[in-house]
């Protein structure tokens, strides 16, 4: 049976040789990394499968917190950004989450600890987000989908999260329908921030999908503000 917690963590920082770590384990390791020299915008590569679906773009998109993956990163970023919003702070006066603050973060109140629209899973609706947001520039042709299939064997995934992540992609990106999954205010930021992480804002076809996501999800321009700031430091 597909868990979708584990599924999550596995496309953004899965071990491709030895499997899922401990999803705990991995959020250490990502603390640790960002409080040493390089800090918590060092730019780290993106991990897992969405490491693998967004190839040469990776390293360009790394940077900020975001860029060290993880659910509980993802989902403490968007939950700073809502508190940030729903306290009337300016966005010059506010700071990326630290390492300490998000560890600090309970993980009932995390976005993605409610269901999603309908009572499903909302880690589930966060994977597809990702994939939608790195296909939409249009790059990820049949040859590169065959690469990634290849490699999406050989991480080892359950044959049904395997044929999950098949379907996810051979859809089209369409922003419309992932929006109308966010069931509250707060997970319409985390699955913003979570196609953000898969997207070059500097690229005229990439932004103009996040923007499309951002009205499909309603977001208010304070709100979008303080997820940008959160996703950039």
């Amino acid at each position: 049976m597909m868990d979708p917690k584990r599924l999550l963590e596995q496309m953004l920082g899965g071990d491709a040789a030895g499997g899922i770590r401990n999803a705990g384990q991995m959020a250490k390791d990502r603390l640790n990394r960002a409080s040493g020299a390089e800090g918590f915008a060092g730019g780290a590569v993106v991990g897992g499968i969405l490491g693998l679906l967004l190839g040469g773009k990776v390293r360009r998109m790394a940077g900020g917190a975001l860029g060290y993956g993880g659910a509980a990163v993802l989902g403490a970023l968007a939950h700073r950004a809502y508190q940030n919003y729903q306290a009337g702070k300016s966005i010059d006066a506010t700071v990326q989450a630290t390492p300490v603050e998000i560890k600090e973060i309970p993980a009932a109140q995390l976005p993605h600890a409610e269901p999603a629209t309908g009572g499903g899973s909302f880690e589930l609706v966060l994977i597809e987000a990702m994939v939608a947001a790195a296909k939409a520039d249009g790059h990820v042709d049949a040859e590169e989908q065959r690469r990634l299939f290849s490699e999406v064997e050989r991480i080892g995934l359950d044959s049904e999260s395997k044929a999950y992540v098949f379907d996810l992609l051979s859809r089209p990106a369409d922003p419309s329908q992932l929006g109308a999954k966010a069931a509250t205010q707060e997970q319409a930021g985390e699955l913003y921030l979570a196609s953000r992480l898969a997207i070059d804002p500097d690229q005229p076809v990439e932004r103009a999908y996040l923007d499309a996501l951002a009205a499909r999800l309603k977001l208010p321009a304070e709100l979008r503000a303080h997820l940008d700031k959160q996703a950039t430091g």
